[in-house]
């Protein structure tokens, strides 16, 4: 079925399945609305004490690789977002504002959930003929998000083998 698509909407998919990961979508979002992490012993763990410690290293050297946060050993804040990493998180924040607005995919769902749905939504069923899809906040600030960052693209498909195996954990 993937076989038929063309390059680039293959290469769109991967980039939205790495940048929908559970993981990913709750470290971006907590340095977001909580600031910057720092080296105070348990910081990180208490953040993200719902994460094993695998799906927090996977996060981190995903998010490290993208150029999402900047990790220093040095500074008093040990990661915190980079540009991209803020543009990311307001993504982030549309989707989940769409999906609630639209009460998608439930009612009852929390962020990551409402976050994962919304931005995948899209990438289901790309501009398939006859289809129902509204124009959507999430897909338009996502493409324009990938579009400035070519980066995540040309990354999305170099790393897949952790990512599926992590993408079906909930955070």
């Amino acid at each position: 079925m993937n076989r038929s698509l063309p390059g680039h909407l293959l290469q769109e998919r991967r980039a939205i399945r790495t940048l929908t990961l559970p993981g990913l979508i709750r470290l971006v979002t907590e340095i977001d609305d909580n600031g910057p992490i720092s080296h105070r012993r348990g910081s990180l763990q208490g953040a993200f004490g719902d994460l094993t410690p695998g799906q927090l290293r996977h996060a981190i050297d995903i998010a490290r690789d993208l150029g999402l946060v900047h990790a220093d050993e040095q500074a008093p804040d040990r990661y915190r977002l980079t540009e991209r990493g803020e543009a990311l998180a307001e993504v982030y924040d549309t989707a989940a504002r769409w999906a609630r607005a639209r009460h998608f995919p439930d009612t009852t769902v929390d962020f990551v959930t409402r976050v994962q749905h919304a931005l995948q939504l899209h990438s289901r069923s790309p501009q398939a003929p006859g289809s129902t899809l509204e124009p959507s906040a999430p897909h338009e600030v996502l493409s324009e998000f990938l579009q400035a960052n070519f980066r995540v693209l040309n990354h999305a498909g170099a790393r897949s083998s952790q990512e599926a195996a992590e993408a079906g954990r909930a955070a």
